[in-house]
C-alpha cells in the first residue's frame, strides 16, 4: 500500500469516528454521557459474564485511574455496579444495570442508525468487516508479542 493509501485510511477512519461521535452527542447527552462513558458502556457485552476492570482497560486501552474516573460516572448513573469477583476477591468486576443495559442497547442502535457505515450496502459491509477483522487481529498480534 503506497503511503498516500494508508494517510487517506487513517484519516477516513479518524473521520467516521469524529463524525459518528458528533452525530450521538445529542444521544448521550441525554443520559449524561460522554463519548468516553459510552465506550466503556459499549464494550461491557451484556450477552457475557461481567469483565473485570482489568479487561475493560485493555477494551479502552487506558489506564486503571482513567477507567475508575469514567467507572464512577456510570455507577453514578446507575449504569453499572462494581462487584467483587468470586474467582478472585481482589479483582472488580463491572456489570450492568437494567437501566444500563436499556441505556447502552438504545445507544448502541443510535450510533448504528447514524454511523457513515449505515450507508454501505451488505456486501460492502461485509468486504469491509473482513478488512477491519484482518486488521485488528495483526494489531493484536503486534501487541501480544510486545507483552
Amino acid at each position: 500500500m503506497a503511503a498516500s493509501d494508508l494517510t487517506a485510511v487513517v484519516a477516513a477512519t479518524h473521520d467516521i469516528w469524529m463524525l459518528t461521535n458528533d452525530l450521538i452527542t445529542q444521544a448521550l447527552a441525554g443520559h449524561g454521557l460522554t463519548p468516553a462513558t459510552f465506550q466503556a458502556l459499549w464494550v461491557i457485552d451484556p450477552d457475557e459474564s461481567p469483565p473485570s476492570m482489568k479487561v475493560i482497560a485493555a477494551r479502552l486501552y487506558c489506564n486503571a485511574p482513567n477507567l475508575t474516573f469514567i467507572t464512577n460516572q456510570l455507577v453514578d448513573r446507575g449504569m453499572v455496579e462494581r462487584v467483587v469477583d468470586p474467582g478472585n476477591r481482589r479483582s472488580r468486576l463491572l456489570v450492568l444495570t437494567a437501566k444500563g443495559r436499556r441505556v447502552r442497547e438504545e445507544l448502541v442502535d443510535t450510533a448504528m442508525a447514524k454511523s457513515p457505515f449505515a450507508r454501505l450496502t451488505a456486501e460492502e459491509l461485509g468486504q469491509l468487516a473482513i478488512l477491519l477483522q484482518r486488521t485488528v487481529d495483526a494489531a493484536d498480534g503486534e501487541l501480544s508479542r510486545r507483552a
